[in-house]
């Protein structure tokens, strides 16, 4: 049976052509994936080791600028640390937000990875952690180095200025040296500042103190013992580690984040391959359907029906193997493409070699053969079935509506319960709404594939009138066809149904998001700009002052983060510390009692919720406790609709003046005379001092901002199902191929009644595109009932949420499904066409 199944296999090439690059497709996205994430695991553990490779103990306080209650390790305990034997050497270190401009004036790096350290040399006037490619590390004021990276994007050489802005102004630094780092900062797309460490102890922390302190071992000294010696040195609340604990820790991290992407990967993998099932099984189906003669003989020469059966897995098996040999080298180079394409792309991987793994090569043979066989399973059940009788039939065999019944009360009953558990779930909202929705949605899609065969008589028959009107015999004998065999076409169309369902889902959640998001910026803000630290640090005290000096602003009001305990000190409020009179011109607050004005009297401002969620109106007075533990009773001066750019509380900004000590300015909102204009720009620009690590946005721009990441999400998701969705294609060109192959003998008589090859093409073209068709429609109409579900489930916490159906890229979908067929339709067409008709009709 193995020879015979062989033979299968190498009598039927071409047909199952479409099988083997199904299978490969899937598992060169599952090989591809794995080999990647094990990849890049590697390669940042190998990175976190080398980075703390010469790291005996490492130490962590939580000091920072400002804050003058947390302690830091000052020069006397360094010293103390640097005389304990078994050191080396005791290395202090501070850091802190460091934005350098390239010659334009832009920030260079991604702004949260932009940092600024200090430059510690030992004896030998060199700095272990860094190996400078030109010049010397800073040594005077007016000096800094650069991370080679940074240095390069700005054009810039030992010896020129270079603007480099902190939590101050801007200042000019001649650069003194370039150096080569494995700083993760630097190789998530941001910058590296050296100073001088008395420069950078006066900007992130304070003289003659460090946040951090590294320590090396001399040789032969215990890591640990040094780890025992170091710790009661240290102020209080102050953390030390060993550097292979910290090397550990920071890999677990790393492994943790990449699992997460191997999981959202191998998901997409595994539509992928679901989808390829059906064409598999639909091959199968189709090649055992064309053999009934060959099945029965061998039955009527003895073999049984356990050998047939595991005949056709054999052959189904070697296709699955041929396939995953290709798929896994097709992985293997698809995981060295995308390595590649994230360096292109600015994402800066350590180097190392690429990590085949075991278990990646286990997983893809597993999964490509697995999936073969199990798709094969069913045809094969079937063939196992043939009596010996049969090879006196027919070889082609009908389904009949009453063969199907069985499976359509299945699919109904299936169908019904997940629409149900659907519609519950969008009710109930939060998270275990969203689980029931999940489920509800696998229990419907399988219920409508079960169903599909049964749908598809009735829907295309709505078609079919159209057809014949516009395309004549032609049109008339492609709805005949594509409902000929209702199993073989719910099949091909299920697999482009699973694709467009999740498409067409994901498109309605992300349209109908998107623009509660834009609506929500658009109804709340006035303001023309709004300005913020790249970094996502708070702004200065300063800025503030600037701007309202600037030309052109006609309303300033910062957002100043502040958090209140209201009461007997068991209950807080967050509160957003605003400007009287400007807060109402930058932001659309709509009043519900009282008087937004009240503000100028040092009054306070409650949205409608909170104030109703703790029982306060107009005219209450609450006792409140600042962050310096003074209490002080606010009148409630006005009750407002909320706004999701300020917290529940309005508070004047210069009551919160008189008990914050540290200014938590999260953006400042600017409206300009005479609205947004170049001018206006320039004159914020100028007035922050040009500042690149200080970011200008307008109305557009922060509209942008909030709602722009959805459409990146559905493009990468879109992304992510193309796999899925070429392999439904393939399906669809497969069906049709193999369609011919079985009706060359019908054809041929058409042909030799008058039908000439234009329309032969055009009715193998019809057919495609009736069933692509069919199986988008299904598709949407799926796709756009769990996006509604999905989107009600989260409109709770969804401010202006509002059902939107994105009919025009429903129509897109659609046509794109069309041209599938046609597309799809161009080999079997022609192979159709070109058939000579007194051989096809000779065919049996």
């Amino acid at each position: 049976m193995f020879r015979t199944a062989l033979r299968n296999v190498l009598a039927h090439k071409a047909r199952l052509l479409m099988t083997v690059l199904a299978v490969m497709l899937g598992v060169a996205f599952v090989s591809g994936t794995l080999v990647f994430t094990d990849t890049l695991g590697n390669a940042f553990r190998n990175q976190s080791a080398k980075s703390y490779d010469d790291v005996a103990v490492a130490v962590k306080t939580w000091a920072e600028r400002g804050d003058e209650e947390t302690p830091a390790v000052d020069e006397a305990t360094l010293e103390k640390i640097q005389d304990l034997d078994g050191v080396a050497e005791a290395t202090g270190r501070v850091s802190g937000f460091a934005g350098v401009a390239d010659t334009g004036g832009k920030l260079i790096g991604d702004g949260w990875s932009n940092t600024g350290s200090n430059f510690s040399p030992g004896t030998d006037g060199k700095d272990a952690q860094y190996t400078f490619a030109q010049g010397t590390g800073p040594v005077e004021a007016g000096q800094i180095a650069l991370d080679r990276t940074s240095a390069d994007k700005g054009d810039y050489k030992v010896g020129e200025k270079v603007r480099v802005a902190t939590n101050g102004p801007v200042k000019e630094y001649t650069l003194s040296g370039v150096f080569t780092t494995e700083d993760g900062a630097v190789n998530a797309g941001g910058s590296l500042v050296l100073f001088d460490t008395e420069v950078a102890q006066r900007l992130y922390l304070r003289p003659g103190e460090f946040s951090d302190v590294t320590v090396t071992a001399a040789a032969g000294a215990s890591d640990q013992q040094l780890l025992d010696a170091v710790k009661p040195l240290l102020p209080e609340n102050a953390e030390a580690k060993t550097g292979a604990v910290l090397a550990d820790e920071e890999a677990e991290m790393t492994e943790s984040g990449l699992k997460s992407l191997n999981a959202m990967l191998l998901a997409f993998a595994a539509i992928a391959l679901f989808v390829g099932v059906f064409l598999i099984a639909n091959t199968f189906t189709m090649l055992i359907a064309q053999r009934t003669k060959e099945l029965a003989l061998m039955r009527a020469v003895g073999a049984s029906r356990r050998q047939v059966k595991r005949s056709i897995l054999l052959e189904a098996g070697v296709v699955g193997l041929i396939a995953s040999v290709i798929g896994f080298l097709l992985g293997v180079g698809l995981a060295t493409g995308l390595r590649s394409a994230m360096g292109l792309l600015g994402g800066k991987i350590p180097a190392g070699p690429l990590v085949v793994s075991p278990t990646a090569v286990v997983s893809a043979f597993a999964v490509g053969v697995l999936i073969t066989v199990f798709a094969a399973w069913l045809p094969a059940r079937r063939a196992a079935k043939i009596p010996p009788v049969a090879a006196m039939n027919s070889v082609h065999a009908v389904a009949t509506t009453k063969s199907l019944v069985v499976r359509n009360s299945i699919g109904a009953v299936l169908t019904l319960l997940g629409s149900a558990a659907i519609v519950a779930g969008a009710a109930q909202g939060d998270e275990n709404g969203r689980w029931l929705i999940g489920g509800g949605a696998f229990l419907a899609l399988i219920g409508v594939i079960v169903l599909i065969p049964l749908l598809s008589r009735p829907v295309i028959a709505l078609a079919r009138p159209l057809l014949r009107k516009l395309f004549g015999v032609s049109g008339k004998l492609a709805a005949q066809n594509a409902v000929r065999n209702p199993r073989r076409t719910g099949a091909t169309a299920s697999a482009l149904a699973i694709g467009l369902t999740l498409v067409t889902g994901i498109s309605v959640l992300g349209v109908t998001l998107g623009q509660a998001i834009d609506k929500m910026t658009t109804d709340n803000i006035r303001a023309d700009y709004m300005i913020s630290m790249a970094s996502g640090d708070p702004l200065d005290e300063a800025a503030v002052t600037a701007l309202r000096k600037a030309d052109g602003v006609a309303a300033a009001s910062p957002q100043r983060s502040v958090w209140l305990t209201v009461g007997n000190g068991e209950e807080g409020v967050s509160a957003s510390g605003v400007t009287p009179g400007d807060v109402e011109k930058v932001f659309d607050l709509k009043t519900v009692s009282g008087s937004l004005s009240s503000l100028d009297d040092g009054e306070i401002a409650v949205d409608r919720k909170t104030a109703k969620s703790r029982g306060w109106k107009t005219g209450d007075s609450v006792p409140v406790t600042f962050q310096d533990e003074k209490t002080e009773s606010l009148k409630v001066g006005a009750l407002y609709e909320g706004n999701e750019f300020l917290s529940p509380v309005l508070i004047p900004e210069d009551v919160v003046a008189q008990h914050e000590t540290l200014s938590d300015i999260r953006e400042i909102w600017l409206t300009m005379d005479g609205g947004q204009s170049d001018a206006n720009e320039q004159a914020v620009i100028d007035a922050l001092g040009d500042n690149p690590a200080m970011s200008v946005v307008d109305r557009q721009g922060i509209r942008d901002m909030f709602g722009g990441f959805i459409n990146i999400a559905l493009n990468i998701m879109y992304g992510l199902l193309a796999m899925a969705l070429v392999i439904a294609v393939l399906g669809v060109v497969n069906t049709l191929a193999m369609s011919v192959f079985e009706r060359q003998q019908e054809i041929g008589m058409l042909r030799a009644i008058g039908l000439d090859r234009r329309r032969v093409k055009r009715m193998i073209r019809l057919e495609a595109v009736v069933i692509s068709l069919f199986g988008a429609v299904v598709g949407v109409c799926l796709g756009t009932f769990l996006g509604w579900a999905i989107g009600k489930s989260l409109s709770a916490d969804i401010p202006g949420y509002a059902l939107v159906i994105p009919w025009d890229r429903l129509a897109l979908f659609l046509v794109l499904a069309g041209l599938v067929g046609v597309l799809a339709s161009l080999w079997p067409a022609r192979s159709g066409a070109k058939l000579n008709m007194l051989t096809a009709i000779k065919t049996e």
